[in-house]
């Protein structure tokens, strides 16, 4: 309509909502019974705040004067819709649906229903999971995809179909509301294909899995956040492609349990924490390219996982248990775009065959041939690990930098890096070789002197007979946090040309920032940090 200015109408307000309910049940049934006023409230609730449903279904409700009535709607609302629910109001919700303007916005809609009532999903991994999936086509890296995924997601915002779900853990999320996430399952149960059927039974109360024929012809399935210890059976899913099994209190998998699931692509065990081995039988998992086993009590990968030549996301944060990973294990995912790890206790790791023993450079050596890789945390590797790690040997940079053509090693395509609690790290100079990092935080490393080292490129510089190209020139936003004894990001002057966003927390020691220009772009200096507006011309 071109108007000028929009409002967004929000839900009302539990008091509001539920004087509109009682309009539309009327007196009459409210006082034919002690008790309905509280089942009552209890329905409102499961409306959500949404005022088409809140008039649907307390017309639906005014002739129902009866407890067994009003509790069956209740449970009813639970577990799926009243027929009023879903003629009167998803009918005309469904509407926003359809206006969506292709099919990949729709797909991507659908899929947030995977996740139970209220839960607030962290956008980047929601649209890590739609790239891994294959919805995002328009770019084969993470990094572009990331574009793509932001601009969905805005766009299901501005549709009222998503909502911001706030801040969790430092990640921005969103949500979807009550009613909205039953619209989905009601869509992905009467409209689309059986082949991209959907089976969602996500904080439902399970105490085992459901019933294998129930769901062998499904495509994407969700049953978080149950209680469901043991997965005993073998399901034959040959259309199955999402598992979402996360904080379901895991302890054991079946050995057969993934044999004849071979287009499975995004396998969530996350947040089990009694789950300490994975069957080998996970090799069969072919076609596997998204693995998060981030707060498992795994103890040990298998090295059957080698098999997952797709695989481009793994995360392994906060495996508090991890004592294993076997060497050329990691190094064999050639596709991998993200790779987290970080956390792992201070244990002993005596085997050979352990990326996790014998120092930092065992785990350096199995990323740097990663030629995809896009994304990279890492922290708190103990005994000879990044823990531990002083500084990167000077003849491995030389080597890196001279056998790299054109840069074209694992750190010419990363965007993001993440390092937090490296106790020991003293200076960052194999960034030199990320030409294309957009993102970069580096925390709580109270050793940290200098960003970049102006004596250690000097050598590198020496050794190979060429000069290294200036840093940063792609960089986004730089947060660097808690880094006491931090005098430098670099010794000389950068342009920065796509700087957006700086945010310095408890860095006494650094003075100035290494801009040749002043940015016109929002900078964040928190509290304690005014010295830098003063000596930088970064300051907005």
């Amino acid at each position: 309509m071109g108007a000028q200015k929009k409002i967004k109408v929000e839900c009302l307000e539990t008091e509001r909502a539920w004087e509109l309910f009682q309009d539309n049940v009327g007196d009459e049934t409210l006082n034919s019974h002690p008790d309905i006023p509280n089942l009552a409230k209890q329905v409102a609730e499961r409306c959500g705040g949404l005022p088409l449903a809140l008039i649907a279904i307390g017309r639906a409700m005014a002739c129902k004067t009866t407890l067994g009535e009003w509790n069956y709607a209740i449970e009813m609302l639970k577990r799926w819709a009243l027929p009023k629910m879903e003629n009167e109001v998803f009918s005309l919700l469904k509407f926003s649906y359809d206006n969506l303007p292709n099919a990949t916005m729709k797909c991507c809609f659908l899929y947030c229903c995977l996740y139970p009532e209220d839960y607030c999903i962290p956008k980047k991994r929601l649209v890590e999971y739609w790239f891994c999936e294959g919805l995002l086509n328009e770019f084969d890296r993470i990094s572009e995809a990331q574009m793509q995924g932001n601009n969905i997601i805005n766009s299901l915002l501005n549709a009222c179909l998503l909502e911001n779900g706030g801040e969790i853990d430092g990640e921005d999320c969103v949500k979807m509301h009550d009613v909205i996430r039953d619209m989905a399952l009601w869509i992905t149960h009467e409209f689309e294909a059986t082949e991209d059927r959907f089976f969602v039974k996500a904080a439902a109360q399970l105490f085992e899995e459901p019933d294998v024929k129930a769901w062998e012809s499904v495509k994407r399935m969700s049953i978080m956040a149950n209680r469901i210890q043991v997965l005993k059976e073998t399901p034959k899913c040959p259309n199955l492609r999402t598992l979402f099994l996360s904080q379901t209190e895991l302890q054991v998998i079946s050995n057969g349990f993934f044999q004849f699931i071979p287009h499975l692509t995004v396998l969530d065990l996350s947040r089990n924490i009694w789950l300490q081995v994975l069957p080998k039988e996970i090799s069969e998992l072919i076609s596997l390219e998204c693995l998060d086993l981030s707060r498992t009590g795994i103890v040990k990968l298998p090295i059957e996982l080698k098999m997952l030549t797709k695989l481009k996301m793994l995360d392994l944060r906060y495996m508090d248990n991890l004592i294993k990973i076997p060497q050329q294990l990691i190094s064999s995912f050639s596709k991998l775009q993200i790779f987290r790890m970080w956390s792992l206790r201070k244990k002993h790791y005596r085997n050979e065959d352990n990326v996790l023993n014998g120092g930092n450079e065992k785990l350096i050596e199995e990323l740097k041939d990663l030629q995809r890789l896009n994304i990279l945390w890492i922290s708190t590797l103990c005994f000879g690990g990044f823990k531990n790690m002083e500084e990167m040997k000077m003849e491995k940079l030389h080597t890196w930098v001279s056998s790299s053509t054109n840069y074209t090693s694992c750190f010419h395509t990363l965007s993001a890096v993440k390092i937090i609690q490296c106790v020991k790290l003293r200076d960052m100079s194999w960034l030199i070789l990320a030409p294309n990092l957009r993102d970069l935080v580096i925390s709580w490393c109270p050793e940290m002197e200098e960003i970049l080292s102006e004596e250690k490129l000097g050598e590198v510089a020496g050794v190979i007979g060429i000069s290294y190209p200036k840093p940063f020139l792609k960089l986004e936003s730089l947060r660097l946090h808690n880094l006491p004894k931090l005098k430098s990001i670099y010794w000389d002057a950068l342009p920065f040309p796509c700087l957006k966003l700086v945010h310095i927390v408890a860095c006494q020691e650094l003075k100035e920032l290494p801009s040749t220009q002043t940015v016109q772009k929002e900078i964040s200096l928190p509290l304690g940090t005014q010295k830098l507006v003063g000596k930088s011309r970064m300051g907005k």
